[in-house]
C-alpha cells in the first residue's frame, strides 16, 4: 500500500468549477480497482491550492487508473483550470498512529 499526494494550484476563477467537479467524480475515483481511500483538503492560506490524498493497493493499480478514460476525462478537464503545473509525490507509510 502507498499514498499519492497531488498538489493543485488553480487560478482563483476555476475554484468553483473544479469544486463542482470533483464532487461528481470523486465517487468513481474511491472505487476505481485499487484505490482504498481518497480525501480531498485545501490550504488554510490560499484558497485556491487543493491536495488529493488517495491510498492504493499497489502501483499498478495507480498505473492503471492513470490509464483509464476517467483519468483522461478527470485531468482533462481539471488541467486547464490550473494556474501552475500540478506536483505529485507517492510515498511510502513509515509509521502511522490514530
Amino acid at each position: 500500500m502507498f499514498t499519492r499526494i497531488v498538489k493543485m494550484e488553480f487560478e482563483a476563477e476555476n475554484v468553483a468549477t473544479f469544486l463542482s467537479n470533483f464532487e461528481e467524480v470523486k465517487s468513481k475515483i474511491r472505487s476505481f480497482p485499487g484505490c482504498l481511500f481518497l480525501e480531498l483538503y485545501s490550504d488554510k492560506n490560499d484558497k485556491a491550492i487543493y491536495f488529493t490524498y488517495s491510498r492504493w493497493k499497489n502501483e499498478s493499480d495507480l498505473e492503471m487508473y492513470r490509464n483509464s478514460e476517467l483519468f483522461k476525462d478527470v485531468w482533462t478537464t481539471t488541467r486547464p483550470m490550473f494556474r501552475s503545473k500540478a506536483q505529485a509525490w507517492s510515498v511510502d507509510t513509515l509509521h502511522s498512529l490514530s
